[in-house]
């Protein structure tokens, strides 16, 4: 039984848990205004939370560790791990930026101070059943519930108190950018719009996406919209003058960078959710989209109390990034390896809320 376990412990280590081979070694110098080198250091040092926990669960320590060069090869190092109070795994880290001479070159002003990394589902033994549970939450719009979560939470307000007005990166893949987003969320509420960098973040929506029919697609959205600017109304008394203080109108200058798959139906629902806004605002259908944008169909047939909690995926703002290319399979289109390939071809937009639209709409 022993030497199961061992032979167990000494399979062959994945290519891709090793930075050398399959790390953006093409980065040898970070040029910190450039916004596809950032893509790449914060995509890295998600992967080197995920490599930080296989590391565990394979017993490997330095100097047979493969995560710290996935965060020393951009001058990091690594502040605190972040260990989850059911399983024992490792799901976040803090990592610090070492400014040197050597690295303090004219874009070093824009570098992070401080990095808070989340990784996302490890389908092995050892995390499988915790991160499907978490999974669950994130599906139910009960991630906040989660001690993971709360752990999450805490260390970000800390460093926040310790850093005080230091650049803060939030970034995170899958699960992972679900927790970042939520956390992101809750500091902009707070007052403090954090910069954030979101793989592959779950829109938890029918996945509309994979319908090839464009004509189909704008159909359902647009009845979609109709249908849940109507139980808005309904049920949350919308028709009323919105407040200009209105949770969702608040979180309109936070924007984040969203970095998504048009093959990966966990996250591709955000492609259509800003395209859909643009198109409504075109065919004179803005106020209805307004409301709509808003609201889940789930949270306002569920119960009051989860009515009052705002659906995790839907945001005001973002910096939306869609992957061009070509993704062989499902694997490869929600991976994180996908956002540091150095032939990555990516078309990018902003979609700003404008929270000041009832004005307009009422004078």
């Amino acid at each position: 039984m022993e030497d199961k376990k061992e032979r167990k412990k000494d399979k062959p280590t994945s290519s891709r848990q090793i930075f050398c081979l399959s790390g953006p070694i093409h980065l040898t110098s970070v040029d910190w205004n450039n916004f596809h080198d950032r893509r790449t250091v914060a995509a890295s040092l998600v992967q080197g939370v995920y490599i930080l926990e296989r590391d565990r669960q394979q017993n490997r320590r330095d100097p047979l560790a493969h995560a710290p060069p996935w965060w020393e090869f951009f001058n990091f190092h690594l502040f605190h791990i972040l260990v989850d109070d059911v399983d024992n795994s490792i799901f976040g880290a803090i990592y610090e930026f070492k400014f040197s001479n050597f690295n303090h070159n004219h874009s070093a002003q824009n570098s992070p101070h401080y990095v808070v990394a989340f990784r996302g589902t490890i389908n092995k033994s050892n995390t499988r059943s915790r991160d499907l549970k978490l999974d669950l939450l994130c599906v139910r719009n009960r991630l906040h519930e989660s001690s993971r979560f709360q752990q999450a939470m805490l260390a970000v307000e800390r460093i926040f108190a310790v850093a005080g007005n230091s650049r803060i990166w939030l970034t995170g893949h899958s699960l992972g950018s679900a927790i970042s987003l939520l956390i992101g969320k809750n500091m902009t509420k707070m007052g403090c719009k954090v910069e954030a960098y979101l793989f592959n973040p779950p829109f938890l929506s029918a996945p509309v996406e994979g319908i090839k029919s464009e004509k189909l697609k704008h159909g359902i959205r647009f009845t979609s919209s109709v249908v849940k600017a109507g139980l808005a109304v309904a049920v949350k008394g919308l028709h009323r003058r919105p407040e200009k203080d209105d949770p969702f109108s608040l979180l309109s200058g936070w924007k984040p960078y969203l970095f998504v798959n048009p093959a990966d139906l966990i996250c591709s629902g955000y492609i259509g959710y800003f395209e859909h806004r643009k198109k409504m605002e075109e065919i004179g259908a803005g106020k209805i989209e307004k409301i709509a944008t808003q609201n889940s169909i789930g949270s306002l047939l569920s119960s009051s109390e989860q009515r009052d909690l705002e659906p995790l995926h839907l945001i005001p703002s973002a910096y939306l990034t869609i992957n061009m290319c070509q993704s062989p399979n499902f694997k490869h289109a929600h991976g994180i390896h996908q956002w540091w390939d150095p032939g990555f071809i990516g078309l990018s937009e902003l979609h700003e809320y404008d929270p000041l639209w009832w004005m307009r709409s009422y004078f």
